[in-house]
């Protein structure tokens, strides 16, 4: 597959088979037999791997840092056994999220815009993790037993490429892998929708959020773009109907009122993720400010506005803007973080070296704190030492991307050639590019200083030689 777009199709949607019951199949069912969860498990990290070679992503660490807290809370009580999950944030303004075989979870920017409050935002994601607790992936290919893991590959490939937006292309590579089992996969889908969604308003419950903001979400966007010639990449993957709407209505009206609506950390995200899709910064200000004019004590909404001066320069503003904010939450990790950026972009870096030591002692171990850390050591010069937190940071986000590009960046910086290649190698290998992986240690064997650093590059390179194999096995 040469093309993989930002949205695609629910993966575990592909080969559902339906399923009346809540429970998890056991192992010794046909699904477990056809394919095992350590098969869907390297089959998504390597779907994943592919997806992250092509698709522009959101880096924001507060972002998120925020959906895989989220997502881990919901799955605290959801009936997913199998916890290693991965994620990946796509910069794509359109409302989509999806689960892919072995626990990959995906979020569009776009799902903050269009997901008004934090339960309609863990309504989604419920729903995607049925799908994972579920098994549907693995449960369908009951109905289809003469096809092979790597037939399975090929139509993955064309369903992403479709639901993405490749269109006829997408169709096509479908057809010609299994056309007869089209009509199907598409009455398939229909029913795991329905599973996903009554597992997920049970999830939703026990998570502690009210259910009822499934079918409100559903209910507002069908409404919304009811006469949409085309609608958003979420109701093509999760088509909604007025049956739909009204089972989830019904189902969720069984709990007791009560569970959480909103939240103000899940607004400020909201704010950060709006302002990024804005076309410029005073855009951004001009809809924030009329936001306030509305209601002066909308926190969100004059954090978005301290974000949007900051990034069009406005660095006085920002701080009048972030000031209350500060005086009403002072230990605020949010609101402290844009400070110390304010403080960086000013160049008043003992300022933001001070709050942030306080950041790291009312935080501890908080991955964007951290973050912030080496970001500002880098403004100071202090390389090496910036070197050392980023080791540590990659110990524990080993397989974050964007962790591994800084590290080479850094460990070039501070002379440290072996690293950087090591560190590229790690890099390319999570977003596809084994060719480029295996090269790079290559060139960090030709520069080991002795014979124990050598040999520990040359098994890392076996390992990745043994990936690129099992990757085009699985491919092919």
């Amino acid at each position: 597959m040469k093309l993989l777009r930002p949205a695609f199709l629910t993966l575990a949607c592909l080969f559902a088979q339906p399923s009346l019951s809540n429970e998890l199949p056991s192992l010794g069912d046909a699904s477990s037999g056809i394919v095992s969860p350590e098969q869907e498990h390297l089959l998504g990290r390597a779907w994943l791997s592919l997806l992250r070679g092509q698709v522009k992503q959101l880096s924001d660490p507060q972002l998120k840092d925020y959906v895989e807290s989220s997502v881990y809370r919901l799955a605290e009580t959801s009936q997913l056994q199998d916890r290693r999950l991965e994620f990946v944030l796509l910069d794509s303004p359109q409302l989509n999220a999806f689960a892919a075989p072995g626990g990959i979870i995906g979020v569009n920017g776009g799902l903050f815009i269009h997901a008004q409050t934090e339960a309609e935002y863990a309504s989604v994601m419920a729903h995607e993790l049925a799908h994972l607790s579920q098994r549907h992936f693995a449960r369908g290919l009951e109905a289809q037993q003469r096809m092979q893991l790597p037939m399975m590959a090929a139509m993955l490939a064309g369903v992403v490429a479709a639901a993405a937006g490749a269109g006829d292309a997408g169709i096509a590579a479908i057809v010609s892998t299994q056309a007869a089992a089209i009509q199907a996969q598409r009455r398939f889908s229909r029913q795991n929708e329905q599973e996903a969604d009554r597992i997920g308003i049970v999830n939703l419950e026990r998570a502690g959020y009210d259910p009822r903001a499934m079918p409100s979400m559903f209910g507002r966007l069908m409404r919304q773009y009811r006469y949409d010639q085309k609608p958003p990449e979420f109701l093509l993957t999760h088509p909604v109907s007025e049956s739909r709407i009204a089972d989830t209505t019904n189902r969720a009206e069984q709990y007791a009122q009560g569970g959480t609506q909103d939240s103000l950390r899940y607004q400020l995200m909201r704010a950060r993720t709006q302002l990024k899709f804005e076309s410029t910064p005073g855009v951004g200000a001009k809809r924030f400010r009329a936001m306030l004019d509305e209601n002066p004590e909308m926190d969100a909404a004059r954090y978005g506005l301290a974000l949007a001066q900051m990034k069009a320069g406005q660095l006085a503003d920002a701080a009048n803007s972030l000031a209350p904010l500060l005086a009403k939450a002072p230990d605020d990790l949010t609101y402290n973080l844009a400070q110390v950026e304010l403080d960086i972009t000013a160049n008043r870096l003992q300022h933001a070296q001070t709050r942030l030591q306080r950041l790291l002692q009312l935080y501890p171990g908080n991955y964007p704190v951290r973050q912030m850390h080496i970001d500002l050591l880098m403004e100071r010069g202090e390389t090496q030492q910036a070197e050392r937190e980023l080791d540590k940071l990659a110990e524990q986000r080993h397989r974050d991307p964007d962790i591994w590009y800084q590290v080479a960046e850094v460990r070039g910086l501070s002379g440290n050639i072996v690293g950087l290649h090591q560190a590229r190698a790690e890099y390319f290998a999570l977003v596809g590019d084994y060719d480029q992986a295996i090269e790079q240690l290559d060139l960090a064997k030709r520069r080991a200083s002795n014979f124990q650093i050598g040999a520990r590059i040359d098994a890392r390179q076996k390992q990745l030689i043994e990936e690129k194999r099992m990757v085009e096995d699985m491919l092919r």
